[in-house]
C-alpha cells in the first residue's frame, strides 16, 4: 500500500490476544460546518422566493397583454377571411376577454380601461369590432398591474392595426 496513510493501532483481544485495527482517516463534516450550509440554504431560500413571487407575477402580466393582443389580432384575420365582422368583447369588471366561443381570463389583480367607440359597446362590456375591409371601431385597452405601471394597447379604426406601448397609471 504505497502512498496511502493509514492508522493502525494495536488492541488487545482477550480471545486472540493482540490485533492490528485499522482506523481510516474519515473524512466527515463536523455539526458546525452543516449547520452553516444549512444556514447558507436557508438564506439563499429567503432571497429567492420573493424574487420568484415577483417573476411569476410578470409572466402572468406578459401573458395577459399577449391574450388581449392575441384575441385582437384573431378577431382581425376571422373577419377579413370570413367576410364578416367580428366582435372582441372586454369586461373590465371581471377582467375578461372574449372572442367568439373563445375565453381569456386576465388576473384580478390587473386594473382594465377600455375607451372603445360608445355606439356598439354594451352594458359593462366594451366591444372592438373588426370589419372584413380589415378595418375596425377602433380604440384602447389600459391594463396595469397593482404596482401601477401597465401597457396600452391601440387599435387603429382605419386599418385594424393593434399596438402597444408603455403607460403609467396615475
Amino acid at each position: 500500500m504505497r502512498g496511502q496513510a493509514i492508522a493502525c493501532s494495536a488492541i488487545m483481544n482477550p480471545q486472540n490476544g493482540w490485533a492490528v485495527s485499522r482506523k481510516k482517516s474519515g473524512r466527515a463534516f463536523t455539526l458546525v460546518e452543516l449547520v452553516v450550509v444549512i444556514s447558507i440554504v436557508g438564506l439563499l431560500l429567503a432571497a429567492s422566493v420573493p424574487a420568484s413571487v415577483r417573476f411569476y407575477e410578470s409572466i402572468q402580466y406578459r401573458q395577459a397583454i399577449r391574450d388581449v393582443i392575441i384575441a385582437l389580432g384573431s378577431a382581425r384575420y376571422k373577419a377579413v377571411n370570413s367576410g364578416r365582422a367580428q366582435d372582441v368583447l372586454i369586461n373590465p369588471d371581471t377582467n375578461v376577454v372574449r372572442l367568439n366561443t373563445k375565453v381569456y381570463q386576465l388576473p384580478a389583480d390587473f386594473r382594465i380601461v377600455v375607451n372603445a367607440a360608445a355606439e356598439i359597446n354594451r352594458d359593462t362590456e366594451g366591444v372592438f369590432r373588426f370589419y372584413p375591409d380589415g378595418g375596425s371601431s377602433g380604440g384602447d385597452i389600459e391594463i396595469a398591474q397593482p404596482s401601477g405601471a401597465g401597457v396600452k394597447i391601440s387599435v387603429d379604426w382605419l386599418v385594424g392595426r393593434v399596438t402597444q406601448e408603455r403607460y403609467v397609471f396615475d
